[in-house]
Protein backbone atom coordinates (compact mmCIF):
# COMPACT_ATOMS: atom_id res chain seq x y z
CA UNK A 1 0.00 0.00 0.00
CA UNK A 2 1.51 3.33 -0.99
CA UNK A 3 0.30 6.85 -0.40
CA UNK A 4 1.83 9.96 -1.98
CA UNK A 5 1.38 13.38 -0.55
CA UNK A 6 3.01 16.80 -0.87
CA UNK A 7 2.77 20.30 0.49
CA UNK A 8 4.00 23.64 -0.73
CA UNK A 9 3.31 23.55 -4.46
CA UNK A 10 3.73 27.27 -4.98
CA UNK A 11 5.99 28.28 -7.83
CA UNK A 12 7.06 31.80 -6.82
CA UNK A 13 10.86 31.90 -6.63
CA UNK A 14 13.04 33.84 -4.24
CA UNK A 15 14.48 35.87 -7.10
CA UNK A 16 11.05 36.86 -8.41
CA UNK A 17 10.35 38.87 -5.28
CA UNK A 18 13.27 41.17 -6.14
CA UNK A 19 12.56 41.75 -9.82
CA UNK A 20 12.10 45.51 -9.37
CA UNK A 21 15.38 45.83 -7.49
CA UNK A 22 17.25 43.96 -10.19
CA UNK A 23 15.77 46.28 -12.82
CA UNK A 24 16.84 49.36 -10.85
CA UNK A 25 20.36 48.00 -10.42
CA UNK A 26 20.55 47.25 -14.13
CA UNK A 27 19.75 50.88 -14.93
CA UNK A 28 22.45 52.10 -12.53
CA UNK A 29 25.05 49.75 -13.96
CA UNK A 30 24.36 50.62 -17.58
CA UNK A 31 24.79 54.29 -16.69
CA UNK A 32 28.10 53.56 -14.98
CA UNK A 33 29.30 51.46 -17.91
CA UNK A 34 28.71 54.28 -20.39
CA UNK A 35 30.54 56.80 -18.19
CA UNK A 36 33.45 54.39 -17.66
CA UNK A 37 33.89 53.64 -21.36
CA UNK A 38 33.93 57.34 -22.21
CA UNK A 39 36.27 58.05 -19.30
CA UNK A 40 38.63 55.25 -20.35
CA UNK A 41 38.82 56.60 -23.89
CA UNK A 42 39.57 60.11 -22.66
CA UNK A 43 42.09 59.16 -19.95
CA UNK A 44 43.81 56.16 -21.59
CA UNK A 45 43.42 54.09 -18.40
CA UNK A 46 43.48 50.28 -18.71
CA UNK A 47 42.24 49.94 -15.13
CA UNK A 48 39.25 52.11 -15.97
CA UNK A 49 38.65 50.10 -19.12
CA UNK A 50 38.85 46.89 -17.06
CA UNK A 51 36.37 48.35 -14.61
CA UNK A 52 34.13 49.31 -17.54
CA UNK A 53 34.38 45.77 -18.90
CA UNK A 54 33.52 44.45 -15.45
CA UNK A 55 30.49 46.71 -15.30
CA UNK A 56 29.34 45.70 -18.78
CA UNK A 57 29.67 42.03 -17.81
CA UNK A 58 27.75 42.70 -14.61
CA UNK A 59 25.03 44.41 -16.62
CA UNK A 60 24.75 41.37 -18.87
CA UNK A 61 24.60 39.21 -15.75
CA UNK A 62 21.76 41.23 -14.28
CA UNK A 63 19.95 41.07 -17.62
CA UNK A 64 20.28 37.29 -17.45
CA UNK A 65 19.03 37.36 -13.88
CA UNK A 66 15.96 39.36 -14.86
CA UNK A 67 15.30 37.06 -17.79
CA UNK A 68 15.68 34.04 -15.54
CA UNK A 69 13.24 35.49 -13.01
CA UNK A 70 10.71 36.04 -15.79
CA UNK A 71 11.22 32.51 -17.12
CA UNK A 72 11.07 31.00 -13.63
CA UNK A 73 7.74 32.71 -12.95
CA UNK A 74 6.05 30.93 -15.85
CA UNK A 75 3.56 28.29 -14.67
CA UNK A 76 4.38 24.58 -14.79
CA UNK A 77 2.92 22.30 -17.41
CA UNK A 78 2.69 18.59 -18.16
CA UNK A 79 6.26 18.49 -19.50
CA UNK A 80 7.88 20.75 -16.88
CA UNK A 81 6.15 20.02 -13.60
CA UNK A 82 8.30 22.53 -11.69
CA UNK A 83 8.03 25.11 -14.45
CA UNK A 84 11.35 26.73 -15.40
CA UNK A 85 12.48 27.66 -11.91
CA UNK A 86 15.91 26.10 -12.47
CA UNK A 87 16.58 28.87 -15.03
CA UNK A 88 17.60 31.15 -12.16
CA UNK A 89 20.42 28.79 -11.21
CA UNK A 90 21.53 28.45 -14.81
CA UNK A 91 21.74 32.24 -15.04
CA UNK A 92 23.91 32.34 -11.93
CA UNK A 93 26.26 29.76 -13.45
CA UNK A 94 26.50 31.76 -16.68
CA UNK A 95 27.28 34.89 -14.65
CA UNK A 96 30.18 33.09 -13.02
CA UNK A 97 31.56 31.96 -16.39
CA UNK A 98 31.33 35.53 -17.72
CA UNK A 99 33.34 36.74 -14.76
CA UNK A 100 36.10 34.23 -15.55
CA UNK A 101 36.17 35.40 -19.16
CA UNK A 102 36.46 39.00 -17.98
CA UNK A 103 39.44 38.12 -15.79
CA UNK A 104 41.22 36.52 -18.74
CA UNK A 105 40.62 39.67 -20.80
CA UNK A 106 42.03 41.92 -18.08
CA UNK A 107 45.18 39.81 -17.71
CA UNK A 108 45.73 39.76 -21.47
CA UNK A 109 45.40 43.54 -21.75
CA UNK A 110 47.67 44.08 -18.74
CA UNK A 111 50.42 42.00 -20.34
CA UNK A 112 50.10 44.09 -23.49
CA UNK A 113 50.51 47.28 -21.47
CA UNK A 114 53.70 46.00 -19.81
CA UNK A 115 55.42 45.82 -23.19
CA UNK A 116 53.84 49.02 -24.48
CA UNK A 117 53.28 51.53 -21.62
CA UNK A 118 50.77 54.34 -22.21
CA UNK A 119 50.19 57.70 -20.58
CA UNK A 120 47.22 57.86 -18.24
CA UNK A 121 45.33 60.97 -17.05
CA UNK A 122 45.05 60.58 -13.26
CA UNK A 123 42.38 63.24 -12.52
CA UNK A 124 39.99 61.82 -15.11
CA UNK A 125 40.46 58.30 -13.76
CA UNK A 126 39.67 59.42 -10.21
CA UNK A 127 36.54 61.33 -11.22
CA UNK A 128 35.03 58.51 -13.28
CA UNK A 129 35.93 55.78 -10.77
CA UNK A 130 34.43 57.81 -7.91
CA UNK A 131 31.17 58.15 -9.83
CA UNK A 132 31.14 54.40 -10.42
CA UNK A 133 31.80 53.71 -6.74
CA UNK A 134 28.85 55.82 -5.62
CA UNK A 135 26.52 54.04 -8.05
CA UNK A 136 27.84 50.65 -6.94
CA UNK A 137 27.20 51.45 -3.29
CA UNK A 138 23.62 52.41 -4.13
CA UNK A 139 23.19 49.14 -6.05
CA UNK A 140 24.59 47.09 -3.14
CA UNK A 141 22.11 48.68 -0.76
CA UNK A 142 19.28 47.86 -3.16
CA UNK A 143 20.30 44.19 -3.42
CA UNK A 144 21.47 43.60 0.16
CA UNK A 145 18.34 41.88 1.47
CA UNK A 146 17.61 39.88 -1.68
CA UNK A 147 21.07 38.31 -1.89
CA UNK A 148 20.35 36.36 1.30
CA UNK A 149 17.27 34.76 -0.24
CA UNK A 150 18.11 34.08 -3.89
CA UNK A 151 21.21 32.56 -5.49
CA UNK A 152 20.39 34.49 -8.63
CA UNK A 153 20.22 37.83 -6.78
CA UNK A 154 23.37 36.86 -4.89
CA UNK A 155 25.14 36.51 -8.21
CA UNK A 156 24.21 40.07 -9.13
CA UNK A 157 25.16 41.26 -5.64
CA UNK A 158 28.61 39.67 -5.83
CA UNK A 159 29.21 41.17 -9.25
CA UNK A 160 28.32 44.65 -8.03
CA UNK A 161 30.47 44.17 -4.93
CA UNK A 162 33.40 43.14 -7.10
CA UNK A 163 32.83 46.20 -9.26
CA UNK A 164 32.73 48.45 -6.17
CA UNK A 165 36.04 47.02 -4.96
CA UNK A 166 37.48 47.50 -8.42
CA UNK A 167 36.35 51.13 -8.37
CA UNK A 168 38.18 51.66 -5.09
CA UNK A 169 41.34 50.22 -6.62
CA UNK A 170 40.99 52.40 -9.68
CA UNK A 171 40.54 55.49 -7.50
CA UNK A 172 43.71 54.67 -5.56
CA UNK A 173 45.63 54.05 -8.77
CA UNK A 174 44.32 57.25 -10.28
CA UNK A 175 45.46 59.26 -7.26
CA UNK A 176 48.94 57.70 -7.47
CA UNK A 177 49.16 58.51 -11.18
CA UNK A 178 47.87 62.02 -10.51
CA UNK A 179 50.48 62.69 -7.82
CA UNK A 180 53.52 60.79 -9.15
CA UNK A 181 52.88 60.40 -12.88
CA UNK A 182 53.67 56.66 -12.57
CA UNK A 183 51.32 55.14 -15.16
CA UNK A 184 52.51 51.57 -14.53
CA UNK A 185 50.32 51.45 -11.42
CA UNK A 186 47.32 51.40 -13.76
CA UNK A 187 48.38 47.97 -15.04
CA UNK A 188 48.96 46.71 -11.50
CA UNK A 189 45.46 47.81 -10.47
CA UNK A 190 44.03 45.93 -13.45
CA UNK A 191 45.65 42.69 -12.29
CA UNK A 192 44.42 43.26 -8.73
CA UNK A 193 40.88 43.63 -10.09
CA UNK A 194 41.21 40.25 -11.79
CA UNK A 195 42.53 38.68 -8.57
CA UNK A 196 39.54 40.01 -6.64
CA UNK A 197 37.00 38.71 -9.15
CA UNK A 198 38.25 35.11 -9.45
CA UNK A 199 37.40 33.76 -5.95
CA UNK A 200 33.95 35.35 -6.01
CA UNK A 201 33.24 33.87 -9.42
CA UNK A 202 34.41 30.47 -8.20
CA UNK A 203 32.13 30.64 -5.16
CA UNK A 204 29.10 31.47 -7.31
CA UNK A 205 29.92 28.73 -9.83
CA UNK A 206 30.40 26.17 -7.07
CA UNK A 207 27.02 26.97 -5.50
CA UNK A 208 25.29 26.86 -8.88
CA UNK A 209 26.82 23.51 -9.79
CA UNK A 210 25.83 22.17 -6.36
CA UNK A 211 22.19 22.89 -7.20
CA UNK A 212 22.42 21.72 -10.81
CA UNK A 213 23.86 18.37 -9.70
CA UNK A 214 20.86 18.01 -7.37
CA UNK A 215 23.08 17.64 -4.31
CA UNK A 216 21.54 17.72 -0.85
CA UNK A 217 20.66 21.34 0.10
CA UNK A 218 23.33 22.94 2.26
CA UNK A 219 22.40 22.76 5.92
CA UNK A 220 20.27 19.64 5.46
CA UNK A 221 21.62 16.43 7.04
CA UNK A 222 19.72 13.45 5.65
CA UNK A 223 20.57 11.29 8.65
CA UNK A 224 19.10 13.94 10.91
CA UNK A 225 16.03 14.09 8.67
CA UNK A 226 15.68 10.32 8.88
CA UNK A 227 16.02 10.44 12.68
CA UNK A 228 13.26 13.05 13.00
CA UNK A 229 10.93 11.06 10.77
CA UNK A 230 11.56 7.85 12.71
CA UNK A 231 10.44 9.60 15.89
CA UNK A 232 6.92 9.93 14.50
CA UNK A 233 4.51 7.36 16.03
CA UNK A 234 4.01 4.36 13.77
CA UNK A 235 7.09 4.95 11.56
CA UNK A 236 9.23 1.81 11.41
CA UNK A 237 11.76 2.76 8.73
CA UNK A 238 12.61 5.44 6.16
CA UNK A 239 14.41 4.57 2.93
CA UNK A 240 14.86 5.87 -0.62
CA UNK A 241 15.36 9.28 1.01
CA UNK A 242 16.36 12.10 -1.36
CA UNK A 243 16.62 15.88 -0.99
CA UNK A 244 17.63 18.46 -3.59
CA UNK A 245 17.03 22.07 -4.59
CA UNK A 246 14.91 23.21 -7.55
CA UNK A 247 16.07 26.83 -7.26
CA UNK A 248 16.94 29.26 -4.48
CA UNK A 249 14.47 28.90 -1.63
CA UNK A 250 12.77 25.81 -3.10
CA UNK A 251 14.19 22.64 -1.47
CA UNK A 252 12.29 19.40 -2.10
CA UNK A 253 12.38 15.94 -0.54
CA UNK A 254 11.05 12.48 -1.28
CA UNK A 255 11.07 9.28 0.77
CA UNK A 256 9.49 5.89 1.29
CA UNK A 257 8.15 5.57 4.83
CA UNK A 258 7.50 2.12 6.31
CA UNK A 259 4.51 2.26 8.65
CA UNK A 260 3.27 -0.20 11.26
CA UNK A 261 0.16 -2.07 10.14
CA UNK A 262 -1.99 -0.62 12.93
CA UNK A 263 -1.20 2.94 11.72
CA UNK A 264 -1.87 2.48 7.99
CA UNK A 265 -5.58 3.20 8.41
CA UNK A 266 -4.72 6.69 9.64
CA UNK A 267 -2.43 7.57 6.72
CA UNK A 268 -3.74 11.13 6.32
CA UNK A 269 -2.86 12.13 9.86
CA UNK A 270 0.58 10.53 9.60
CA UNK A 271 1.34 12.42 6.41
CA UNK A 272 0.31 15.70 8.00
CA UNK A 273 2.59 15.05 10.96
CA UNK A 274 5.53 14.05 8.76
CA UNK A 275 5.16 17.10 6.53
CA UNK A 276 4.89 19.36 9.56
CA UNK A 277 8.11 17.80 10.89
CA UNK A 278 9.98 18.40 7.61
CA UNK A 279 8.65 21.94 7.26
CA UNK A 280 9.22 22.94 10.87
CA UNK A 281 12.69 21.46 11.39
CA UNK A 282 14.24 21.66 7.92
CA UNK A 283 12.23 24.33 6.02
CA UNK A 284 11.23 21.77 3.38
CA UNK A 285 7.73 22.75 2.31
CA UNK A 286 7.51 20.52 -0.76
CA UNK A 287 7.88 16.83 0.00
CA UNK A 288 6.55 13.63 -1.56
CA UNK A 289 6.18 10.69 0.80
CA UNK A 290 5.12 7.12 0.04
CA UNK A 291 3.66 5.24 2.99
CA UNK A 292 4.06 1.49 2.77
CA UNK A 293 3.62 -1.59 5.00
CA UNK A 294 6.52 -3.55 6.41
CA UNK A 295 8.10 -5.87 3.85
CA UNK A 296 7.09 -3.78 0.84
CA UNK A 297 10.70 -2.68 0.27
CA UNK A 298 11.54 -6.23 -0.82
CA UNK A 299 9.49 -5.66 -3.96
CA UNK A 300 11.04 -2.31 -4.93
CA UNK A 301 14.41 -3.46 -6.28
CA UNK A 302 17.97 -2.48 -5.41
CA UNK A 303 17.64 1.08 -6.75
CA UNK A 304 15.09 1.93 -4.06
CA UNK A 305 17.08 0.87 -1.01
Amino acid sequence: MGVGHGHGHGHATAGGAHRGRLALVLGLMLTVAVVQVVGSALSGSLALLADAGHTVTDSAGVMLALFAVWIAARPPDARRTFGLQRAEVLAAAINAVLLFVLCAFIVYEAIERVSEPRDVAGPGVVAVAAFGLVMNIVALLVLRSGQQESLNVRGAYLEVMGDAMASVGVIVGGVVIWVTGWSAVDTAVSLIIAAVIVPRAWSLLRESVHVLLEAVPRGVDLEEVRTHMLRQPGVIDVHDLHAWTITSGVPVLSAHVVVADDHLADAGRMLDELHACLDGHFDVEHSTLQLEPAGHAEHEGARHR
